[in-house]
């Protein structure tokens, strides 16, 4: 049985129709058997952001909250910051995987990826950035893999019964 995801994405000027990561994610935790269970576009306020993640967090159907966007160096990005101070646990070696998977097709680009993943009160959390490089790339060779549970030798399914121990 697959596992209830949330998306967020994170933008100042796409909207729900021009939301193509958005759509990709969408289509991709589908097709590997996962169920949506909300979708939201939020602004880069780090306030709105927190607010619809803590909201995914407290609900105890979200498995998975994904958010994509936000993660750059400009001063409206603040996805990283809304995010982190809601984390029980970070999963520091998926911003380090992403970056050298990142690498291979943005060069020197991927130091600017503010990406992370982390746990709070059960939840499995991954802040993306927002184009549709990364969030493909972020499925295909690192999240879709870890939301299996047949994935050998160990994945994030297998511990979420035990993430609030």
């Amino acid at each position: 049985m697959g596992l209830a995801i949330a998306l967020l994405t994170v933008s100042d000027t796409r909207t729900a129709a021009e939301d193509s990561s958005g759509d990709a994610l969408q289509q991709l935790l589908e097709a590997a058997g996962h169920r949506l269970e909300e979708r939201r576009l939020v602004p880069d306020d780090r306030y709105q952001i927190r607010a619809e993640i803590s909201r995914w967090i407290a609900d105890a159907a979200v498995q998975v909250v994904i958010s994509s966007g936000g993660t750059g160096l400009t001063g409206r990005d603040g996805t990283p910051e809304a995010v982190a101070p809601l984390l029980d646990k970070t999963i520091d070696g998926f911003g380090e995987l992403f970056r050298v998977l990142s690498y291979e097709t943005i060069g020197t680009s991927s130091l600017q990826s503010r990406c992370l993943a982390g746990v709070a009160n059960g939840t499995l959390l991954f802040v993306l950035p927002g184009s549709l490089d990364a969030v493909t790339t972020a499925w295909n060779r690192l999240i879709g893999a870890q939301l299996d549970a047949s994935t050998r030798p160990c994945n994030l399914v297998q511990l979420l019964p035990r993430l609030k121990e």
